[in-house]
């Protein structure tokens, strides 16, 4: 066949990323073995019987058909709401727009800001998409590492040395997957202090806002940030919905009434039926409090059955859907440790290092399976973790 794009082929390297351990225990748990799941962020719960009827009530009255290109107007308004909510920035509906879920949100902002051969910095750890959405954007980009021992919280330092003349973006994500960090007020002024002398945008992804244990913080809202700011939002984590695939991006007026051309190319609107239901959801907060609530209880249960195992730290972990776990004292190789946890306990786990070299010596737990479930787990890897150097020798 004729040769494909340099642009497509070069969007995912190829080689190994970290995945195969979670492929592995997922075919393994198909063909029957009592594999516990802990690799990926879906919730092991459905969307709120709500929204669900909401979306049955506008299939049957035939809203299915096109619809505007960013968003019918009652989901925009809604999402507005919801980003006035989440940034503490009053938010209008022309400030956002209504996207195939975050990671299209996330996609949009970078098409949005970077040409090709500019450059933004990514902080890390970071979502495993980031560097492929860069890519795929013909963008440069350098990974900032966080400091483990700093539970994870971006150096200002670190970030300035990294500054090219055409750094045209930071990405950053607060609560933060992997890693479960949240961003404290400090850290986030340094990195705004830094757009703003630099002359940068900042995209912050923040679909787990309403996981984040305490007050979110959004940079949106310090000085000077509202007009260089891009928010990637989604009702996957916040609302139950991963897939639904609805989500938004906010920012200034005027790159929003310029992103409406990016939806004309890509998506050409979102199904109507699921925009109601959105609508439905967001105006009405379905799930939002019963979800952040059981998260919390099940990262209370976890951080409590993690306390004194062997050689095993608690990295981050404040907020999100993840607890990180620091297992370099045992074995710096995380990838090993993730199939030999695989192989003898049935447990499966991301390696930290597949969201970045920061992350390198950590494994990631997901909280999406009932408490029991995650009892089961904690128990298996302190079985697992007593007994690591004999068994693994």
């Amino acid at each position: 066949m004729p040769r494909p794009s340099s642009r497509i082929s070069g969007i995912v390297p190829s080689g190994k990323d970290g995945w195969e351990v979670h492929s592995a225990a997922w075919a393994r748990k198909e063909a029957g073995e009592d594999i516990i799941m802990l690799s990926v962020g879906d919730h092991d719960f459905d969307a709120p019987g709500q929204t669900i009827e909401a979306c049955v009530t506008a299939v049957r009255a035939s809203n299915h058909h096109y619809t505007p290109l960013p968003g019918i107007p009652r989901l925009r308004k809604a999402m507005a709401a919801a980003s006035t909510a989440c940034t503490g920035v009053p938010t209008s509906p022309d400030q956002v727009i209504a996207t195939q879920g975050g990671q299209a949100a996330l996609y949009a902002a970078v098409q949005a800001v970077l040409d090709q051969g500019d450059h933004a910095i990514v902080v890390a750890p970071y979502y495993a998409t980031y560097p492929n959405t860069f890519s795929a954007a013909g963008a440069e980009f350098t990974v900032v590492e966080t400091p483990a021992e700093d539970g994870f919280q971006p150096r200002a330092d670190m970030i300035r040395a990294a500054l090219r003349p055409n750094t045209r973006a930071i990405l950053i994500n607060t609560p933060n997957n992997p890693t479960g960090a949240v961003y404290s007020r400090q850290h986030l002024e340094e990195l705004a202090q830094i757009c703003r002398e630099h002359d940068l945008w900042l995209l912050s992804d923040e679909v787990y806002w309403t996981l984040g244990g305490g007050e979110h913080i959004s940079p949106r809202a310090l000085p000077g940030m509202a007009e260089r700011t891009l928010v990637i939002n989604s009702m996957s984590k916040s609302h139950g919905m991963t897939g639904w695939r609805m989500g938004w991006l906010t920012g200034p007026e005027t790159m929003i009434s310029l992103l409406i051309n990016l939806n004309l190319v890509t998506t050409y609107g979102l199904p109507a039926f699921i925009s109601l239901a959105c609508a439905e959801a967001l105006e009405n907060g379905y799930g939002v409090t019963e979800i952040a609530e059981r998260y919390a209880a099940r990262r209370s249960v976890v951080l409590d059955a993690m306390r004194g195992m062997n050689n095993v730290t608690v990295r981050g972990s404040e907020g999100g859907m993840y607890v990180m776990l620091d297992i370099s004292a045992l074995e710096p190789d995380d990838e090993k440790f993730a199939w030999a946890l695989l192989d003898k306990e049935k447990v499966g786990v991301m390696p930290g290092s597949s969201f970045g070299e920061a992350a390198a010596g950590h494994i990631r737990v997901s909280l999406c399976q009932p408490e029991a479930v995650l009892l089961e787990a904690a128990l298996r890897l302190r079985r697992f973790a007593s007994s690591y150097r004999r068994e693994a020798a």
